[in-house]
């Protein structure tokens, strides 16, 4: 038995928000109260009872991250299954869910059983995608039935997307009809030169072409006309453009209405400060409800480090900020944030990308694209969005817990009596990235003073990281 003690209880789901004790026996919470007197309990419970004091600590649901890559099969080099686990324990996260571009592609009963069989051997919940075409080769599907039957929670062909149009239409009235998310990676290649850079102020500066904002634009743009019309559950992974934000915003609110759902009325944009221009050419800004945007079909996700950097770190970083869609300006990081205050983004995921030190020390256009994301999500949402007073800590952990927990209908994300007993306890305490339990360490984060450090992960009722 677990027993914590004196520490603030922040969950969205329920709106608790408070000082409790909570009590956990065996992989469930069993109460919930202002004070539990441990000596009231059983003899027989006293001697198994461990506890711990979050005084001055808050305690939130066990962290849900919905695009997660672990590398395993195939890359392992880069990062196994066992050792971004750690990673993700060491984050606060509780509940990952992995991308299907693996070696064999995660598109066969075989790779799929290997992938789950050897999450369950972890400490935390290791689920995982499905691909949405063989091979990831944007043609022919996957046979989606089988493959969610044997254990997929999910379709993606995340990191390559599917131009043909024909096979999202087919992908997209297979995944309505078996209840169950795309993910949709939103970067067209013909308009790309050298991905992972900027076009602009980046690419000028490493004299390439780089990547265009429009190539993002008119993914989003087409997948969310289709899923519009097919009512499909889909999911706009890794948000860079103010315009992809407001493309996502206006299609949230036109299913809204479709729906018969009503939306409070729109609030005047003029005394909104630090937001894009983009929203402010808007007159009004429109609030998307956190209970509307759980019940829509479209969602969307944006990065830790797309609300935290601009494309000036790649600049100063190097390959270490090259990612997938690129960082881009100022106004598009404002823009995401935007996005994040008003629920047109509902979820925050890390897209935790490992690489070896050999390929990020390449050139600019050789290097791989992508960051760790894992061991640093919570406290640069907290040092970000929640010390600037952009979001508070509800809205901040209700996008990092139960909203991307109900996307994928898993019971995760919130706090209660009878619930799974998987939680983050943090402080606010300032502390500098100095390592990573992860197998790679490529980040632009570390060495960077950040606020919310990790004390406690606890997943199934057990301690899985103690700081």
């Amino acid at each position: 038995m677990l027993l914590i003690k004196n520490g603030c209880i922040m969950d969205p789901q329920s709106g608790k928000n408070g000082i409790y004790d909570i009590l956990i026996e065996k992989k469930r919470i069993n109460r919930i109260e202002p004070f539990i007197d441990e000596t009231e309990l059983y003899p027989e419970q006293q001697r198994e009872l461990e506890i711990i004091d979050a005084d001055g600590m808050i305690i939130a649901p066990g962290l849900v991250d919905v695009h997660v890559h672990f590398r395993d099969p195939g890359f392992e080099y880069k990062e196994d299954i066992y050792t971004g686990a750690k990673a993700a324990a060491k984050g606060g996260y509780t509940s990952v869910i992995l991308m299907a571009n693996t070696k064999p592609t995660v598109d066969n009963i075989e790779t799929l059983h290997y992938v789950i069989d050897k999450g369950n051997e972890t400490n935390i919940h290791v689920y995982t995608c499905a691909s949405i075409t063989k091979g990831l080769q944007g043609q022919e599907l996957v046979d989606m039935n089988t493959l969610k039957t044997e254990g997929a929670v999910g379709f993606t062909d995340d990191g390559i997307p599917i131009m043909d149009e024909e096979t999202v239409i087919a992908a997209m009235k297979m995944a309505k009809e078996l209840n169950v998310p795309l993910s949709f990676h939103e970067e067209n290649p013909e308009l790309i030169t050298n991905n992972g850079i900027n076009r602009g102020k980046a690419s000028n500066h490493f004299d390439v072409e780089g990547s265009p904002r429009a190539a993002e634009i008119d993914m989003i743009y087409r997948d969310l006309e289709l899923a519009g019309e097919l009512d499909a559950p889909i999911n706009i992974q890794h948000i860079s453009t103010r315009e992809g934000v407001e493309l996502v915003r206006q299609k949230k609110i036109e299913m809204a209405r479709k729906n018969l759902i009503p939306l409070p009325l729109p609030r005047s944009a003029e005394n909104m400060t630090e937001i894009s221009s983009s929203a402010k050419n808007l007159n009004t800004i429109q609030m998307i409800p956190t209970d509307v945007a759980q019940v829509l079909n479209i969602h969307a996700e944006a990065t830790p480090h797309h609300f935290t950097l601009t494309e000036d770190a790649i600049i100063k970083h190097g390959t270490l900020a090259k990612m997938n869609p690129p960082l881009r300006t100022e106004e598009d990081r404002l823009a995401i944030i935007q996005g994040l205050k008003d629920n047109t983004i509902d979820i925050i995921a890390t897209d935790h990308a490992p690489h070896s030190k050999e390929e990020k020390e390449k050139s600019i256009t050789e290097a791989p694209s992508g960051i760790l994301g894992l061991e640093t999500a919570l406290p640069l949402g907290i040092t970000n969005l929640v010390k600037k007073g952009y979001l508070t800590y509800m809205q901040l952990l209700e996008k990092m817990t139960i909203n991307p927990a109900k996307m994928y209908h898993l019971d995760c994300g919130y706090i209660g009596e009878g619930g799974p007993a998987d939680l983050v306890i943090f402080n606010e305490n300032s502390y500098t990235v100095s390592s990573f339990d992860s197998k790679s360490s490529n980040s632009p984060f570390l060495g960077e003073t950040l606020i919310g450090e990790i004390q406690y992960t606890i997943c199934n009722g057990k301690v899985i990281y103690k700081k």
